[in-house]
């Protein structure tokens, strides 16, 4: 899909790669979907048995040639995978050197979760002779299934030996489940007089919904910036970012955004919040709005990218609540895949949204690249071309614009269509 372009910054290739001092790679070790109680060491027997269309790499190494600082932002779910225990305990430092992670299974609600997430770490670091307290460890996929270590282990030392400047697409491939395309991004940009580089790689496509869930997503940059900053342009990006994309409403348990910089550019150090760190989290911003946009348009059996833009409100609090309201709206997603322009539906979600407004100075909107339609004025619903509405909807990429007065607050939240192949999709997910 069409990158949205920010002033500032050029998109370059290479995603997590992209970066001075990253290697990555990818490879299939082995792991299977099983049924809860059958589940043993699985091994390549039990993969030869999959479809061919879920053979794939499902294990994945990102390396730096030195030590990173580092920052990460978790799932809001109550319910945290076995990784991201760890992966808290293992960057309370603000280092980190490598990130270990796997698709397929989640490690989730397993009595040795923990163990065999720690497991996983100390893999790695023997592989790559570093301290396994410096590993980052995620893991995406069937949430209560026990976690296979043994086809892990098999594979690290293959997955270590084979790491490259240029292994971005193999790791990628590694941790997608569902995802129906591939979603990395990398960009360039001047800190100093040094030009720096930001890249990243997402999987995500269901159970993602606005709030900290975003799946998982790995950062890798070589700007020379402390942990505390990172972690500040990250917590904030994250809610105008990730926390605005909406797919089905769930949150995962999973869900992990991860930041190393490596340092590598040259630049003076980036330690306190000046014009410096305005550039670097200008250039995060970039990276991963453009993400969350990827992911909104890949959710699950989705067909379109619905995009909604609020504006006119006293804050940008209240814009982001009636944005987070639309996009989430079960029955606005299915009226965009069945192209049928109801702006009641619109006007109920905004309704329930718990904003405060005025009824009466709301404005709604539809556009694309077919043009762009009135569909409610002052509160009401208008009279319109239900044929120029249909042409418009029928694009990839849909506006639902909102006007809720005179007031400088404003809000993007992105989504996607609800189609019959969600269901399908996630009806027979373990099988």
């Amino acid at each position: 899909m069409k990158l949205v372009d920010v002033k500032g910054v050029t998109f370059v290739e290479g995603g997590v790669c992209a970066a001075k001092g990253f290697k990555a790679n990818g490879v299939q070790c082995g792991l299977a979907h099983k049924p809860l109680g059958e589940m043993d060491e699985a091994n390549a027997a039990a993969n030869n048995a999959l479809p061919t269309a879920k053979k794939k790499n499902d294990l994945a190494l990102i390396v730096a040639d030195k030590m990173c600082s580092a920052a990460a932002v978790y799932t809001t779910n109550k319910v945290k995978g076995a990784p991201i225990l760890v992966t808290k305990e293992h960057i309370k430092d603000g280092r980190a050197r490598a990130v270990i992670v796997n698709s397929v299974n989640a490690n989730t609600c397993n009595p040795d979760g923990v163990e065999k997430a720690s497991k996983m770490c100390s893999l790695a670091a023997e592989a790559l002779g570093i301290d396994e307290n410096d590993v980052i460890v995620a893991s995406t996929g069937v949430i209560g299934q026990v976690l296979p270590i043994e086809p892990i282990a098999n594979a690290m030392d293959g997955l270590a030996k084979g790491l490259s400047y240029d292994g971005n697409k193999r790791a990628l491939e590694a941790i997608m489940t569902t995802d129906t395309a591939e979603k990395e991004i990398a960009v360039q940009f001047e800190l100093g007089g040094k030009t720096c580089t930001l890249g990243g790689m997402l999987k995500g496509s269901g159970m993602i919904h606005p709030n900290m869930a975003t799946t998982l997503t790995f950062l890798t940059t070589d700007v020379d910036i402390s942990a505390e900053m990172i972690q500040l342009a990250l917590s904030d990006i994250v809610k105008v970012t990730l926390n605005r994309a909406s797919v089905d409403g769930d949150t995962s348990t999973n869900d992990m955004v991860c930041v190393m910089a490596s340092g590598e550019a040259g630049n003076k150090p980036v330690t306190t919040d000046d014009g410096e760190f305005e550039k670097f989290r200008h250039a995060l911003y970039a990276v991963m709005m453009n993400l969350a946009r990827m992911m909104a348009r890949d959710g699950e059996g989705a067909t379109k990218l619905v995009e909604c833009a609020v504006r006119g409100t006293e804050t940008d609090e209240i814009a982001e609540k009636v944005a987070k309201s639309i996009i989430g709206s079960s029955l606005i997603k299915a009226m965009i895949f069945g192209e049928d322009a109801n702006a009641g539906r619109i006007y109920c979600a905004i309704g329930y949204s718990d904003a405060d407004f005025d009824m009466s100075k709301v404005d709604i909107e539809m556009a694309s690249e077919s043009g762009v339609i009135p569909l409610g004025r002052k509160g009401c619903v208008i009279e319109f071309s239900e044929e120029i509405a249909k042409k418009i909807l029928h694009e990839e990429e849909v506006k639902i614009l909102v006007s809720m007065g005179d007031g400088k607050g404003r809000a993007i939240a992105w989504g996607c269509d609800l189609t019959y192949d969600y269901v399908k999709i996630n009806g027979d997910y373990r099988s």
